[in-house]
């Protein structure tokens, strides 16, 4: 069994590895070019075949890892909604479909459990309940921008960009901060903050760059 589950972990890390440098690259490339869909989409394969390989894992006895768990989860959501928010870009669609609302619906009652079980803790024995609340927290958070995105995306025509975006680096952020975490075991405030920090700003910079553009164009 440990033989199985070594080979299982370097497969995880394979994949993981391809994702990181597929996704960097993606940011880094002209974005909507061949080059960015491509690496793209080798990215969100290879990042979602990496959290399914060690998400049983990371429940295993010996190999028990609530961050593991908990991150793979969020990157898995993220890299989802990142991928279907594209879908959103046809004029065809003019509504959430039943996968765009099961995504988010079955991230939103994990979350709400997370965050639960994180709230409990703070009056019973319950081990890194403070981070069964921050990802509960941060899992409703964004959910609840999903609906509201699902709600009113034909009113912005580039909040299905907007949303891609953002889910796509958040995922970025994710996958990152499990490799400094758990792949190189620090254990850190600034591990776990500075990617986040990082990140945050690349979005916030994305997102003002993209609807400035379009400002622009309604403006000329």
């Amino acid at each position: 069994m440990e033989q199985a589950i070594t080979i299982a972990v370097y497969i995880h890390a394979f994949f993981g590895g391809l994702g990181l440098i597929t996704g960097i690259g993606s940011m880094a490339v002209k974005k909507g070019g061949k080059l960015h869909k491509r690496m793209g989409k080798v990215f969100s394969i290879s990042m979602i075949t990496s959290c399914i390989i060690i998400i049983p894992i990371a429940w295993m006895p010996g190999h028990e890892s609530l961050f593991l768990f908990l991150i793979s989860m969020f990157t898995i959501y993220l890299v989802l909604i990142g991928r279907r928010a594209l879908s959103f870009k046809s004029r065809q669609k003019i509504k959430a479909d039943s996968i765009d609302l099961g995504i988010s619906t079955a991230m939103m009652v994990f979350s709400l459990f997370m965050l639960g079980y994180g709230i409990y803790g703070l009056f019973a024995s319950v081990p890194d309940n403070v981070l069964y609340m921050v990802f509960g927290g941060l899992g409703l958070f964004l959910t609840r921008k999903n609906f509201l995105f699902y709600k009113n995306f034909k009113t912005n025509k580039v909040a299905w960009l907007l949303a891609h975006l953002t889910h796509m680096i958040a995922g970025m952020i994710a996958s990152i901060t499990a490799f400094i975490v758990a792949g190189l075991k620090l254990w850190t405030i600034t591990a776990w903050v500075l990617p986040s920090v990082i990140g945050t700003i690349y979005i916030i910079y994305w997102r003002r760059r993209t609807e400035g553009k379009i400002g622009s164009r309604k403006t000329s």
